[in-house]
């Protein structure tokens, strides 16, 4: 029997994921980035180790070969965020994030098990891109999947608060995996870890990954994709989606890869590169230079859910601004304070981190909103791929040169500042989606209210009442 459905309708809909599901769900997606940035962290803070038992040369030339591995990996996310992305729109996003995390884990595994170059030669720095470069193949659909995922899920009042954790299991991956590098070179000193400690932290990946596949396993697709998937039989095409998404959306694509220019310019600044800078521009100790950033990631996981919220309350785009000017002023003293002591490294460090968590907490609450259901996998796949590849991943390289080239040791906060000028830029132009629904084919929050209702609420309504004349 039809019946016409309203906006209360929809609602309820959404709001019938029992919290127990909710909960599966935020920690299968925050469990899978964790998974990724436990890669990066153990890369980032082994880096000196990993450069000397894999490549040739001074310390200086080895490490700049190590940095220039780490960045090819971001080479080929693109690659996959082409693969993943539609495929997730065809196929659903439990089944391609279930790939993806196995394909992580197994990368960072058999990192571990790599002989030196002293055993195999010029055989071991090609192993290790061809692991990278599965590596970001696999992440390229990892990240996309993860935060449409996330934001699918989560309550339209409260996707800010509930997508914050995934970048919780960012930090907390990245936290692990630098720690376990630390603790291990502690533990077992310098020349054990030159020698085979370094592998250690590698082989956690396993059970990492495995037990992620175990939780995406156990939970269904989001609701807001098995709705769509009901009402339209028609099967799509990777190419199909790839042509609808280019033709009707690459103003959207524009604007998250600006967007993504400041978020990860920013990111790999202070995670990734920030021990290489802090050891080999500012003369700190192999341990210390560890040590700082990684008290300031567990000052800005405090912030995170808090900073999720407060999007919720006054929108994504207030916090971003908050974000980016904050950055923008504060990028040249705080670097200059970092110069003067390790108090004042850890300072400057935790400053720059608490102003950046308005942006780390609110990316799948706002991405994934910037695209309708049937493309937004994709979509975000794509441009937040494509742009991470070109100034994200490549940022500690080009920072490493560019002070080499130039004597400067500002100059990663001049990057930063580059980056938070396109970002404002874009930001421009973002519609904000606070509180909308993310059903249907429309553009979340993009169109003006009609009839007492949001336009994406009247494209869920259209949506229910399909779903209702088919039964």
């Amino acid at each position: 029997m039809q019946h016409a459905a309203t906006t209360q309708d929809v609602q309820d809909v959404q709001h019938e994921t029992s919290p127990a599901t909710l909960k599966r769900a935020v920690a299968a997606s925050a469990l899978g980035n964790a998974t990724e940035w436990f890669d990066y962290g153990i890369y980032a803070y082994g880096l000196t180790y990993i450069s000397a038992a894999l490549f040739p040369g001074s310390t200086t030339e080895a490490t700049l070969f190590a940095l220039a591995t780490f960045a090819i990996s971001f080479l080929v996310r693109p690659l996959g965020g082409l693969f993943w992305g539609p495929l997730g729109d065809r196929l659903g996003r439990k089944h391609v994030l279930a790939l993806t995390i196995l394909l992580m884990s197994g990368a960072t595994l058999a990192v571990g098990l790599l002989p030196s170059f002293e055993s195999i030669g010029w055989w071991a720095p090609a192993l290790l891109i061809v692991l990278r470069m599965i590596q970001g193949f696999s992440t390229g659909g990892e990240y996309g999947g993860a935060a449409t995922f996330m934001a699918e899920y989560a309550p339209d009042k409260k996707r800010g608060f509930y997508g914050s954790f995934l970048e919780f299991g960012t930090l907390a991956g990245f936290s692990l995996g630098a720690f376990l590098m630390l603790g291990f070179s502690l533990a077992l000193g310098d020349q054990a870890m030159h020698e085979w400690g370094w592998r250690l932290p590698f082989l956690v990946a396993a059970p990492l990954g495995l037990i992620g596949l175990y939780l995406r396993s156990k939970i269904e697709d989001t609701p807001v994709f098995k709705e769509l998937a009901e009402a339209e039989t028609s099967e799509e095409t990777n190419c199909v989606v790839l042509k609808d998404l280019l033709g009707g959306f690459w103003k959207q694509l524009l604007q998250l890869g600006g967007l993504v220019v400041a978020l990860n310019v920013v990111n790999y600044v202070l995670l990734a590169y920030m021990p290489t800078f802090m050891k080999t521009q500012l003369g700190m100790s192999d341990n210390l230079s560890l040590l700082v950033p990684l008290v300031g990631m567990l000052i800005m996981m405090v912030f995170l859910p808090f900073a999720g919220s407060l999007s919720d309350r006054v929108g994504r785009k207030k916090v971003w601004w908050f974000s980016l000017i904050g950055l923008f002023v504060a990028a040249i003293p705080m670097f200059q304070l970092m110069e003067q002591s390790a108090a004042g490294a850890l300072l400057g460090f935790a400053v720059l981190g608490v102003l950046y968590v308005p942006q780390l907490a609110t990316i799948s609450a706002m991405f994934p909103a910037m695209f309708p259901t049937h493309v937004r996998y994709a979509g975000m796949a794509i441009a937040y791929n494509v742009s991470t590849s070109l100034f994200g991943g490549t940022a500690p390289m080009a920072n490493d040169w560019l002070i080499g080239v130039t004597g400067n040791h500002l100059v990663p906060a001049y990057y930063m500042m580059a980056s938070c000028v396109v970002g404002a830029i874009a930001l421009l132009f973002v519609v904000e989606t606070r509180g909308c629904s993310l059903r249907g084919r429309g553009i979340p929050g993009a169109a003006t209210r009609r009839d007492g209702r949001l336009a994406s609420d009247v494209a869920g309504v259209q949506l229910h009442e399909a779903l209702a004349a088919t039964k």
